[in-house]
């Protein structure tokens, strides 16, 4: 929707740069690629992505730190799961019009659409984002625009009303005959959004974070590492992330050093990081989990190496009869 709001703008002479708002929970740590749908191709449909299909300038601004007391907090409460879209909104359009004074730039444009999303862009709350963000009638919506009053760039005449859109409503065929309107032939899913916070998965990950932790504070590694892996929490005291593929034990490679660590080093499995502190008994299940997701079909007993912070090293057998019920009910998701 927002590289079709843009185009429906630039094809009217306007000269468009585009702002992505980097958060953390959009991407996925680059262990896959998010669109894998035949209209997307191999490419990583994404902002840089869309900005050079539509050959303007990108402004990527890190609001990750400011961005925790929307999600810790948000003044209009989450929607489904730990989206708080509402505040979302009003956030990222407040800090949009500090860049526009910045920046000398006239009026924004977005790419919502009246009645797409519930938590968002329901009729009634539309003037809510203008409202609180303090940016009033600059805020231009293309695709819905002929559904709202006139803003300032149409009553100006900077921007032509007629020539755009009354999009309304959760179909997306109007916007599908706007892309083949301007031959795209690229672009992400279709209301799949980008954003982990509508993922009950991740949330019921971040919830259990912020549960064994006693509070709601986190880091861009902690939700981060959320992202990646099978995550579970065999006790209170201690989560296992372990990697699911070949990708993903690469990627958890570039944390092991921050971690105890667990991987066997007679079978082929997976690299496991802990999270929390282990006793000795701990210790042995975590082994004992570890195998469970191990290459085991020759009956051999596996080998572990357990790997403390202080890179010292032990190493732990377990027999085939130690891991074949040992996962019951920890699946945190």
């Amino acid at each position: 929707d927002s590289m079709l709001a843009a185009k429906m703008v630039m094809e009217q002479g306007i000269y468009v740069e585009g702002i992505n708002f980097f958060t953390g929970f959009c991407g996925d740590g680059g262990v896959s690629v998010p669109c894998k749908k035949e209209k997307c191709g191999a490419e990583n449909i994404n902002a840089t992505y869309v900005a050079n299909q539509l050959g303007i300038k990108l402004n990527i601004i890190d609001i990750s730190e400011e961005y925790k007391q929307i999600v810790i907090n948000p003044k209009h409460g989450y929607g489904a799961n730990l989206n708080p879209c509402l505040d979302c909104k009003i956030f990222m359009v407040k800090k949009t019009k500090e860049w526009l004074d910045k920046n000398g730039f006239d009026f924004i444009v977005t790419g919502e659409v009246m009645g797409q999303r519930p938590k968002s862009q329901l009729k009634h709350l539309l003037p809510v984002v203008m409202n609180e963000s303090g940016v009033g009638d600059i805020l231009l919506r293309p695709l819905c625009a002929k559904h709202l009053k006139p803003t300032l760039p149409e009553r100006e005449g900077w921007v032509d009303r007629e020539l755009l859109g009354n999009c309304s409503g959760r179909s997306r065929k109007q916007q599908m005959d706007l892309v083949a309107k301007y031959g795209i032939e690229k672009y992400a899913q279709p209301a799949g959004g980008c954003c982990f916070l509508i993922n009950q998965h991740y949330t019921r990950r971040l919830r259990d974070l912020w549960q064994a932790r006693g509070n709601k504070d986190y880091t861009l590694e902690d939700i981060t590492l959320l992202k990646v892996g099978r995550h579970l929490r065999p006790k209170p005291n201690f989560k296992m992330i372990i990697g699911r593929n070949d990708a993903e034990n690469i990627f958890l490679e570039n944390y092991k050093n921050k971690f105890i660590y667990l991987r066997s080093f007679s079978h082929n499995g997976p690299l496991v990081l802990i999270d929390g502190i282990l006793d000795e008994n701990d210790i042995d299940l975590a082994a004992q989990i570890t195998a469970r997701y191990v290459s085991h079909d020759d009956g051999k007993p596996i080998h572990i190496k357990i790997v403390d912070l202080k890179n010292n090293e032990k190493e732990l057998v377990v027999e085939p009869f130690q891991y074949e019920e040992v996962l019951v009910g920890w699946h945190i998701s």
